[in-house]
């Protein structure tokens, strides 16, 4: 069988097994034995030692530690008052800006993004204390929603991103070096929402009123106070991290330390908390965990089949741009979000797509942001689009109209995308200055 039929063999068995409501990592780690077994007829016994083999090696790799620490952070955040006081700090910031509290989306997103690493938590986190704001003040619905959308995914962007974490787990590349590599494409693309906002506001004043000072609020001592947290949790995670004091799986665990700690110097730890972020970080790790182990097999399946050898050499013999191929990806990935989450997509497509980018003499790196940026628009599509979930579960909106919110801000981010492959320096540019790498 020739390598892209056994591709797309392996793809649509997937998909169809997933159609059949069955667990992710259930259907991921299903098509990698039926593909030994049937494309490769390897016997079921030795099936079985390979994958045992892989999963307790894959299960067991010290990166992944970061994953359930900074989920655990992510869910200690939401239950204390840290949104609360990002949303009452950055108030008095946005407001002689055109498009005023509409701004807190962006800015609050981009700013929790750095130490949540989730979009779903960045997003209902946001999400949950603007929202109820910006409706009660008479703001454009479609702005409210549809920027919440777009700047909630930039927790899988900008540091400390679980996403940039498995992705450097699978590639096999410095997860400290991505983390850098996402900071200038996140600021990016939060500054062109800002931007539009401000545009469209300006334009028609009317889809946001305006703001009367709050002196109590806007006294920069209570801006302080009030940004404090989250400004604090940010240093302490990437402090730690480029000061050389914790690698990124410690720094995890020191940011879930200092939010504990915020907890109880603010008198808000207590049982029931620890309680019910341990629960929701532990489901979530669980069905994380549990995909990146399976999808390691997967990727074991597909190389012992010699898929990605195969396709990069079939891609070198067409000659094609290297331009045209990243287009052709770009549309591949936004097609895989329609369906998938995002990662899901990481862990089956990289084992193939990775060894073509690299072929075509694109960066690791440089790749593995503009992957995540692809997964970004995945969030803002139906009918699997996290994000949109996210807003209709917390505005009580339809899918169809938060879709339809989101279609601006989908385009914006198809424009840095655009951009990021036009002037890759905005992804290396840090960790070439700062980690000294090297193309």
């Amino acid at each position: 069988m020739d390598p892209v039929t056994a591709a797309l063999a392996v793809l649509f068995l997937l998909l169809a097994l997933l159609t059949t409501g069955m667990w992710v990592f259930l259907a991921i780690a299903t098509s990698a034995a039926l593909a030994l077994y049937g494309i490769m007829d390897f016997s079921p016994d030795r099936i079985g030692a390979i994958a045992s083999r892989i999963l307790v090696r894959s299960a067991s790799s010290w990166e992944l530690a970061a994953v359930p620490m900074f989920i655990w952070m992510g869910e200690i955040m939401f239950r204390t008052d840290i949104s609360d006081r990002l949303f009452r700090g950055l108030a008095p910031l946005v407001r002689r800006i055109p498009g005023g509290l509409l701004h807190t989306n962006v800015f609050g997103s981009a700013l929790f993004a750095a130490v949540s690493g989730s979009s779903a938590a960045t997003t209902a986190t946001v999400g949950k204390i603007t929202t109820n704001e910006l409706f009660g003040r008479g703001y454009s619905e479609s702005l409210a929603l549809g920027s919440l959308a777009g700047a909630g995914s930039l927790g899988l962007l900008i540091p400390p991103s679980i996403v940039l974490i498995i992705y450097g787990v699978l590639a096999e590349v410095s997860i400290s070096a991505l983390f850098l590599a996402g900071v200038l494409p996140g600021l990016m693309i939060a500054g062109l929402y800002g931007l539009y906002i401000a545009l469209r506001c300006s334009i028609s004043p009317s889809l946001s009123p305006k703001v009367t000072p709050d002196p109590e609020t806007d006294r920069p001592l209570e801006i302080i106070k009030n940004l404090a947290p989250v400004l604090g949790l940010i240093v302490v995670v990437l402090g730690s991290i480029y000061t050389g004091w914790a690698t990124p799986s410690e720094a995890a665990a020191v940011g879930v330390l200092a939010a504990l700690s915020f907890g109880a110097l603010t008198r808000q730890l207590s049982r029931d908390l620890l309680v019910k972020s341990i629960g929701g970080a532990l489901r979530t790790s669980c069905m994380v965990c549990a995909i990146l182990a399976c999808a390691a097999f997967l990727s074991s399946a597909i190389g012992f089949m010699h898929i990605p050898r195969d396709i990069a050499l079939a891609i070198e013999r067409l000659d094609m741009s290297p331009y045209v191929l990243i287009a052709c990806l770009a549309l591949f990935y936004i097609v895989l979000g329609f369906f998938l989450d995002g990662i899901s997509i990481i862990v089956m497509s990289l084992p193939i797509t990775l060894p073509v980018v690299m072929q075509a003499g694109f960066d690791p790196i440089w790749f593995g942001v503009f992957l995540v940026v692809m997964i970004e628009l995945g969030l803002m599509t139906p009918p699997v689009g996290f994000n949109l979930f996210v807003i209709q579960s917390i505005s009580g909106r339809s899918i169809g109209k938060v879709a339809v919110y989101a279609t601006p801000f989908f385009l914006l981010m198809v424009f840095a995308a655009f951009l990021l492959v036009v002037f890759p320096d905005i992804a290396l540019w840090l960790p070439e200055t700062l980690s000294g790498r090297s193309q």
